[in-house]
């Protein structure tokens, strides 16, 4: 097949804008290792590029790049470019229905989407919606509150009073990456904590929920209309900070021991039962408690544990994506040999030759860009061991290795 690959941070959707070189980091990632997989598979690969990250000829490996210097840019050029290709893979952020939008896109012009349909992206994107939706079909969420930004402070206080006891998590219904979200500990904290989420989201509602004491972890899934094949379990590695601070994503490993594996993957494959639509790659995002396993998001796209679950799964995980949604057909007893290990790793903004040097680093999955609007860069890095241990010793050799060079 002929297929486009647009991933928003790197293809341009924040043409005009600043870049967050923590965000690309993980964008870049998820599209130079989609990239690599879909041209394994034997697929033809057209990918947009934001002309900031172009221009420093990054190692994508597709076969045509389309540089995007203006706003809108890049939505225009897939409308266009999507005539002479057979299909379309899209990552890019639930927020303000962006990636609901770019899918309703490629539907429209008839080629092959390899996203969830749109119709299921509007249902999970929404969270608000996407709890009520879950605590009908009786999946465990934590107790969950939904209130608008425009209450006067007093009722919120009130209501979260009435219902749940701090520390609290508090996010926006569209947040990705952990934008806006922010953990309170105090009432004190409530104004400044939605005073944050005004900042990430122009959505009237916002989420607060229980804090629950566990693994932060995901489960990665295939999916097709009549069948759910849970793929790994995923530890994720998240800063949850107070809101004078800000939340990350700070990576994790692939795949997750835990006694809690099979009841992760029982209560992901009920979550994705919940919502007709979703299909091809779909991550659910979970809190291992001590004896339960509770949802707290659903994403349907490609996640950033797909970077690390690429490398250690015995079959290609694009490919198994473009023949589920094409022929309704799963990999043979999909397994991972192995585990990979991932951090953000942020530094000074390096030279171009530093840049250059930390490309050619086989743990460098996503290399430090010198954007000319940040002091600071991000790159993403990985460790591939036979162990979590060795994978995690392997992790701290490839970040020496970067540091050495920019130092």
């Amino acid at each position: 097949m002929r297929i486009i690959v647009y991933e928003h941070m790197s293809s341009g959707g924040c043409a005009g804008q600043p870049i967050s070189n923590s965000v690309l980091a993980e964008g870049f990632g998820m599209l130079r290792t989609v990239i690599s997989d879909l041209k394994r598979a034997g697929h033809e690969i057209t990918v947009l590029l934001d002309y900031r990250i172009s221009k420093f000829n990054p190692p994508t490996n597709a076969d045509y790049t389309v540089p995007i210097f203006y706003p809108q840019e890049a939505k225009n050029f897939l409308a266009n470019i999507s005539k002479i290709n057979d299909g379309a893979l899209i990552v890019a952020p639930e927020t303000r229905q962006t990636l609901q939008t770019l899918v309703e896109l490629i539907e429209k012009t008839g080629k092959v989407s390899l996203n969830c349909e749109s119709s299921a992206i509007s249902k999970v994107a929404n969270k608000a919606i996407l709890y009520q939706r879950l605590k009908k079909n009786h999946v465990p969420i934590p107790e969950t509150l939904s209130l608008s930004v425009g209450d006067d402070l007093a009722e919120v206080r009130r209501a979260i009073k009435t219902k749940l006891s701090y520390p609290l998590i508090f996010k926006p219904v569209d947040g990705v990456s952990c934008g806006g979200l922010s953990i309170v500990n105090e009432e004190a904290q409530v104004e400044k904590a939605i005073a944050r989420i005004k900042e990430e989201s122009a959505e009237e509602h916002f989420i607060v929920q229980e804090f629950i004491e566990g693994e932060t972890a995901s489960v990665s899934l295939l999916c097709t209309k009549r069948l759910t094949v849970p793929i790994s379990l995923n530890q994720q590695t998240i800063k949850v900070d107070a809101p004078e601070g800000a939340s990350s994503y700070e990576g994790g490993t692939v795949p997750f021991d835990h006694p809690l594996r099979q009841n992760a993957f029982a209560v992901a494959k009920k979550v994705v039962g919940c919502f007709k639509g979703l299909r091809g790659y779909v991550g659910v995002d979970l809190v291992l408690a001590r004896e339960k396993v509770l949802v707290v998001d659903v994403n349907p796209r490609l996640t950033t544990s797909y970077v690390g679950l690429s490398r250690v799964s015995n079959f290609n995980v694009a490919e198994a994506l473009v023949n589920v949604i094409e022929k309704g057909e799963f990999p043979d007893k999909p397994e991972t040999t192995g585990y990979i290990s991932f951090t953000k790793l942020r530094i000074p903004k390096p030279t171009i030759n530093t840049f250059q040097k930390t490309v050619q680093i086989s743990g460098v999955v996503s290399p430090p860009f010198p954007l000319s609007d940040d002091l600071k860069a991000c790159a993403l890095i990985v460790g591939h061991g036979d162990s979590m241990e060795k994978a995690a010793l392997k992790l701290e050799e490839a970040k020496k290795r970067v540091l050495n060079i920019i130092s």
